[in-house]
């Protein structure tokens, strides 16, 4: 009784959609199925995300996670963005045949790169250099050294490498949000920007366990590392008032 109740619930449901504006319809997929009564009704929804409540240790832990934010979302969008032009590339290196070739549409391909990205990322603060160097991992699946190495000598990207280090950045670092608390932190501002489409959701090629990230953590915010950062930051700026 209480599975026909349903049915006819179900059905009138769908009858209601179908008088609907199409502004207001229901965001089913195109797989969803309607059978008449009496036999199975299954109805195919797109996956939908849902992430642990953020728990804060102290209020003012707000302020630094939407600090954390905003660097988020200037980076992001230039992750994205070398993710595209580095497929765009490697593509038509696999229709060159000729290492000579290859070699020549490299070395343009570089110029390229460096022309479009250059001055835009010297205005990139350290903290997004380094959300960058990460996010570049998450959306292509190589450090940013392995990039370079492939583009160019060996020799090329040990110099950049430590030109990196002296602005206390390493193009070898890693994005394992599972396992690192800054990685967890920039992963989760990204699945929230997702769900709330204020970026741009490109599929990583790199692999991430969110279940295992989110269990590990428990939707707790960790900011004590910004807080020594700006903590040092203050001591400086009244050593200079002095």
């Amino acid at each position: 009784m209480l599975l026909k109740k349903i049915i006819y619930l179900y059905i009138a449901l769908f009858s209601l959609h179908s008088f609907c504006q199409e502004k207001d319809s229901l965001p089913l997929s195109k797989k969803h199925i309607l059978i008449k009564i009496g036999d199975t009704l299954t109805i195919d929804l797109d996956e939908v995300k849902l992430l642990p409540k953020t728990k804060f240790k102290a209020r003012e832990d707000i302020n630094y996670y939407y600090w954390l934010r905003k660097k988020v979302f200037k980076a992001y969008p230039y992750a994205m963005l070398a993710a595209q032009r580095l497929d765009t590339l490697n593509n038509r290196l696999e229709r060159i045949k000729s290492n000579r070739k290859k070699k020549k549409y490299i070395k343009i391909a570089q110029q390229y790169l460096e022309g479009e990205f250059t001055n835009q990322l010297k205005k990139l603060t350290r903290t997004e250099g380094r959300i960058l160097i990460k996010l570049i991992h998450r959306q292509t699946g190589r450090t940013t050294f392995s990039q370079i190495k492939s583009l160019r000598s060996g020799w090329r990207a040990f110099w950049y490498n430590t030109t990196a280090n002296l602005f206390r950045l390493s193009l070898r670092t890693e994005y394992r949000p599972e396992t690192n608390n800054e990685d967890y932190l920039i992963e989760d501002i990204l699945q929230r920007a997702f769900i709330k489409e204020l970026l741009v959701d490109q599929a990583p090629k790199l692999v991430i366990n969110l279940d295992k990230m989110y269990a590990s953590n428990k939707g707790f915010i960790d900011v004590e590392v910004y807080k020594k950062f700006f903590s040092r930051l203050g001591k400086k700026s009244s050593k200079v008032k002095k």
